[in-house]
C-alpha cells in the first residue's frame, strides 16, 4: 500500500508530499490543477520511463520518492533473491537528471529501472493510459483463471505440474541416453580395441616398480658380483681374514677375561661380532652362488617395462588408473550392448506418462473451460452495469483453434487470453487492443470486483476512469471502487461528483500563480470543504445554496 509519496521539481511541482491511506482515495481538482502529473510521478517512481520534459523549469533534477507498506510475499521474495534489505516500509527514490542520468533505489540500494518494474507490478496497478495494467498481461490471463476458482482447479493442477515433471525427466534421460549411444556405437570399435590391449598386458599392481628394481640389478650384475666376492674374501677367505683377526682378538680377550668385568663384557661384545660377521658372510656367500645373469631376462623385461610404460601414456599415469579405465570400458561397452532394452524401457515409461499427463491436462483444461463460462457470465454483468450494454467479454483458449498442436507445459495444454467487443457486431479483441484509457479503466473494475484479493497486488490507481461516462453510470463506477476499496487500496483521480463522493478521503489539487511561478499541492479535505468542492464539481464556478445541498445529499447516500 502506498502510503506517502514525495514529489520535487516534476513539472509545475515544486515540492509535494500527500499522505493516503488504505481503502478509497479520491482525487479532483480543476482542470489543468496538475491531477495527472501525480500518476505520471507515480508511473515514474514505479519503474515506468524516465523522460527530462518532466523536470522542473530551472532545475538540475527531479525527484520522486514513494513510501509503501504492507506485507507482501512476492516483493519479499524478490527482496531477498537479490540481496536487497527488507524493511517494515518499502521507500523507493527515482531520480531523473537534466542529462538524461535516471537513478533507482530500494531502501537505499541502488536497483536498476527494469528490477524496479518487476517488483512495483506486485505492488500498484495504474490504470489509464500508463504501463502497469496486469490485466492487459495475456500471460497473466491464465493465473486469473486459475484463481477465480482456485479450489477445484488447483489440486487437478499440482497433479499436472508434477507430471509434468516426472515426463519431462524421462524425456531428457531418453534423449541423454540417445545421445550417449550415437556417441557410444562411433566408439565402440576403437573401445574394443583399448580394452583388447589392456586385457592382453595383464598388468599386475606394483608390477612396474619390481622390473625397475630388475632391470638395475640385471645391468649393474658384473659389478655386484665382483664387489661381494671382495667382500666375501676379506671377511672370510684371505688369509688372515678378517674373521681370523676377530677369532684370535675373542680369544686372546678370553683368557683375560676373568680378571676384570671391563675386560669380560668387552669380550662378549666381540663374540657377538664375529658371530654376526660369520652369518654375513654366509649370506653373502648363498647370494653369491645364486647370482646368475642372463642377457635375455634383462631384455625381457626391459621390453616389458616400455610395454606398460606405451600403456600410461595411453590410460593412465599408473597400473592402477590404467586398471581403472579398464573396467570403466568394460562398463561402456556393456552400456552399448543393454542400450536398446534401456530406450525400450524409457519408451513405455514416456509413453504411460505422456498418457496420464494428457488426460489430466484435459481434465484441467475442463475445470478451466467451466469456470471461464460462469467467469465470463458475471463478468460481463458487472460490464453491463458498467454501461458497457453491448460489450461481451469472453475466454479464449487457443488449444480450441484448429491445428494447433497440444503442448505440455506445467500449467496445463491450455493459452487463455480475455477477448472482448465493444460493440455489437464487432469482432471479439484482445484487451490490450482498446483503444480508451477509460474503458480499460472500467474493464478492470469488472475484473476486481469479480477477482477481489486474487491477485495480491494492493493498490490501484484510476486516471480517465470517468471517461465518457456520467450520472447513473458515474454513481454505479464509485459504488464498485467503494466495494474493491475493502480489499485495495484504490487512488482516483476523477471529475465526477458521483464517483467523489464515495471515497473515503478526499484530496484537492490546487494550483497557484505567484511571482509568475506555477506551483501545485495537494490538500486533504475536511467534510465541509469535501462538501465545497462536490458542490463545485456539481456546479462549476456558482456554487449556491442548491448545489451546496445537494452534494451533502450525495455525500451522505454515498456514504451508507
Amino acid at each position: 500500500m502506498i502510503s506517502h509519496i514525495h514529489i520535487r521539481d516534476f513539472a509545475i511541482i515544486n515540492e509535494l508530499d500527500v499522505d493516503f491511506h488504505p481503502g478509497f482515495n479520491v482525487i479532483t481538482g480543476e482542470t489543468g490543477a496538475g491531477k495527472s502529473i501525480i500518476i505520471e510521478a507515480v508511473s515514474l517512481a514505479l519503474g515506468s520511463r524516465a523522460d527530462t520534459a518532466f523536470i522542473r523549469s530551472g532545475k538540475e533534477r527531479a525527484t520522486i520518492e514513494l513510501v509503501l507498506e504492507g506485507n507482501n510475499e512476492m516483493v519479499s521474495t524478490l527482496l531477498k533473491e537479490n540481496g536487497l534489505q527488507e524493511d517494515e516500509q518499502l521507500i523507493i527514490r527515482r531520480e531523473i537528471t537534466s542529462n538524461g542520468k535516471s537513478t533507482c533505489r530500494i531502501n537505499g540500494s541502488l536497483v536498476s529501472v527494469s528490477f524496479l518494474n518487476k517488483l512495483c507490478k506486485h505492488e500498484a496497478d495504474i490504470h489509464g493510459q500508463y504501463d502497469h495494467q496486469s490485466l492487459l498481461n495475456p500471460d497473466l490471463h491464465i493465473t486469473l483463471l486459475d484463481l477465480y476458482d482456485e479450489g477445484s482447479i488447483s489440486p487437478m493442477k499440482e497433479t499436472v505440474a508434477s507430471l509434468f515433471n516426472e515426463y519431462q525427466k524421462v524425456k531428457q534421460t531418453l534423449s541423454a541416453l540417445s545421445r550417449s549411444e550415437k556417441d557410444a556405437k562411433r566408439k565402440r570399435d576403437f573401445m574394443q580395441f583399448e580394452l583388447q590391449e589392456i586385457t592382453s598386458a595383464q598388468l599386475s599392481v606394483g608390477e612396474d616398480k619390481e622390473l625397475q628394481e630388475r632391470i638395475v640389478l640385471l645391468q649393474n650384475s658384473e659389478r655386484i658380483y665382483q664387489n661381494l666376492s671382495a667382500s666375501y674374501s676379506l671377511l672370510y677367505d684371505s688369509t688372515p681374514s678378517s674373521l681370523d683377526g676377530i677369532g684370535k682378538s675373542m680369544q686372546n680377550l678370553d683368557e683375560v677375561s676373568s680378571f676384570s668385568k671391563d675386560i669380560s663384557e668387552y669380550t662378549e661384545l666381540l663374540s657377538d661380532c664375529y658371530y654376526k660377521l660369520e652369518d654375513l658372510s654366509s649370506q653373502i656367500r648363498r647370494y653369491l652362488d645364486s647370482m646368475s645373469f642372463s642377457e635375455q631376462e634383462l631384455d625381457e623385461a626391459v621390453v616389458r617395462i616400455d610395454q606398460i610404460d606405451a600403456l600410461k601414456r595411453k590410460y593412465g599415469n599408473s597400473i592402477e588408473e590404467i586398471l581403472e579405465y579398464q573396467e570403466q570400458l568394460k562398463a561402456d561397452l556393456e552400456f552399448i550392448e543393454d542400450v536398446d532394452t534401456k530406450k525400450e524401457d524409457l519408451m513405455q515409461q514416456l509413453s504411460i506418462l505422456e498418457d496420464e499427463l494428457l488426460h489430466a491436462s484435459q481434465r484441467l483444461s475442463s475445470l478451466r473451460k467451466a469456470a471461464a463460462k460462469k467467469m465470463e457470465a458475471q463478468i460481463n454483468q458487472e460490464l453491463k452495469e458498467l454501461n458497457f450494454n453491448d460489450a461481451k467479454l469472453s475466454i479464449a483458449f487457443k488449444s480450441e483453434e484448429p491445428q494447433t498442436e497440444l503442448t505440455f507445459t506445467p500449467e496445463g495444454i491450455d493459452q487463455v487470453e480475455f477477448l472482448i467487443s465493444a460493440n455489437k457486431g464487432e469482432e471479439e479483441k484482445p484487451l490490450a487492443k482498446i483503444a480508451s484509457g477509460g474503458e480499460i479503466s472500467r474493464i478492470m473494475l469488472a475484473f476486481k470486483r469479480i477477482i477481489g484479493k486474487l491477485d495480491h497486488i494492493p493498490s490501484m490507481i484510476f486516471d480517465e476512469i470517468d471517461s465518457g461516462i456520467s450520472g447513473i453510470t458515474a454513481s454505479i463506477v464509485g459504488k464498485k471502487l467503494s466495494q474493491i476499496a475493502q480489499d485495495h487500496q484504490i487512488i482516483c483521480i476523477t471529475h465526477l461528483p458521483q464517483i467523489a463522493a464515495f471515497g473515503q478521503y478526499h484530496y484537492q489539487i490546487q494550483k497557484t500563480t505567484k511571482d509568475n511561478i506555477t506551483q501545485t499541492r495537494v490538500l486533504p479535505l475536511s467534510h465541509k470543504e469535501r462538501v465545497k468542492e462536490i458542490a463545485r464539481l456539481l456546479g462549476g464556478i456558482n456554487i449556491t445554496d442548491t448545489t451546496i445541498k445537494s452534494a451533502e445529499e450525495l455525500l451522505s447516500l454515498s456514504q451508507k
